[in-house]
């Protein structure tokens, strides 16, 4: 997660091209791209399966009622904490809903969802995950966009609030609520379980969806706006197959990165050492860690912006949404490694403490945080 966010910032082409574009990628950057798909999938499917968690400790009505306040919490904190973050801008010119609000807006949707009997909430997350993407044959014949609150439901898109303030929507809600409701059935399988029981499942459950994944993307058919072609050589057909839908999330790219986050859930739940110890603390924190991480990025971007002799008032009137950022103008990709690394080992000891403080406090706003 923060190496893509690092690279928004740094890469002197993170605003120019599209890493994932065949045509002029290059393998690194590639990589360097897609192996973050996997972070804001895994949130919200584990954002389900710790309400499952929760529901072991409290009753139908607090789960409810939790759920429902701290996904509007997450929204306010999305339009202005994350906003601010990403732009700079105290106008609030560009609101972005990116990863917080679509986990807040499926947590207010879980929290009415859990009312209903388990197996209604297994359906309607199925249907979801395995039918949304029949939305996409209504969208590729419209000329214009269908409304905003369709755009918030499926499409994404961009809508102005009032004069000179937009609202930048990259994380349509649907699938991610259909995933969240997956993730809060996964809690009830897999808390009920015997330890050996319970990975032989998750390697089960991991490979058949990856090779749900393979059979469907070979088809090239339903589970992704976006069909795979013959490249220049197998390296880049291949890139061009595992080349799937982000925004909003189809089908395909939903199986081909749960698949194998289930097959890494298998081997961490037995992993010990220094490695898991460090992970576990950010992991422990991962909303303060989201939050911070942003914010320690766009600041040492507005102070190598300086650096590289440009004045503050240039950095705040910049033609990008994003203020100290010009596009075009950074590092190449082996710094935005350099910068990442030594970001994410900046914030551990932060993260570190946070980590034991909330363990031992009893505050109630701790859990929202």
């Amino acid at each position: 997660m923060a190496l893509d966010h690092t690279r928004d910032f740094f890469h002197a082409e993170a605003f120019t091209d599209d890493p994932l574009n065949l045509q002029t990628t290059s393998p690194w950057l590639y990589a360097t791209r897609w192996i973050t798909h996997f972070c804001a999938p895994v949130f919200v499917f584990l954002a389900g399966t710790s309400a499952w968690f929760q529901h072991s400790r409290k009753t139908t009505a607090e789960l409810s009622r939790f759920l429902v306040t701290r996904g509007l919490w997450l929204i306010v904190v999305e339009t202005i904490i994350m906003s601010f973050a990403f732009t700079f801008d105290p106008g609030f010119h560009n609101i972005f809903f990116q990863t917080i609000w679509a986990i807040g807006i499926s947590m207010v949707l879980l929290g009415v969802a859990i009312w209903m009997p388990f197996p209604a909430i297994l359906a309607a997350g199925l249907v979801i995950f395995l039918g949304h993407n029949l939305l996409d044959y209504y969208e590729a014949g419209l000329a214009a966009s269908p409304g905003f609150f369709y755009d918030m439901l499926h499409r994404g898109g961009s809508a102005t609030l009032w004069n000179g303030h937009t609202l930048h929507i990259f994380y349509p809600f649907l699938p991610w609520t259909g995933l969240m409701l997956l993730g809060y059935c996964f809690g009830s399988v897999y808390m009920n379980r015997q330890e050996s029981s319970r990975l032989k499942f998750l390697m089960v459950t991991g490979a058949v969806l990856i090779l749900f994944f393979v059979v469907l993307r070979a088809v090239n058919g339903y589970g992704d706006p976006r069909q795979w072609t013959v490249q220049k050589d197998t390296l880049y057909t291949f890139f061009s197959f595992m080349n799937v839908t982000k925004y909003p999330p189809s089908l395909l790219y939903i199986s081909v990165t749960i698949g194998p986050a289930l097959f890494f859930l298998a081997w961490a739940d037995k992993a010990r050492g220094k490695l898991a110890d460090i992970i576990t603390v950010f992991g422990r924190v991962p909303f303060f860690y989201y939050i911070l991480h942003f914010y320690v990025l766009h600041l040492l971007c507005m102070v190598l912006f300086l650096a590289r002799g440009h004045s503050f008032s240039e950095g705040i009137n910049t033609p990008a949404p994003f203020r100290f950022l010009i596009p075009g103008e950074g590092y190449p990709l082996w710094m935005v490694y350099v910068i990442w690394i030594a970001v994410v080992a900046t914030l551990y000891p932060l993260c570190s403490w946070y980590s034991r403080y909330k363990q031992r406090s009893t505050k109630w706003w701790v859990s929202y945080l």
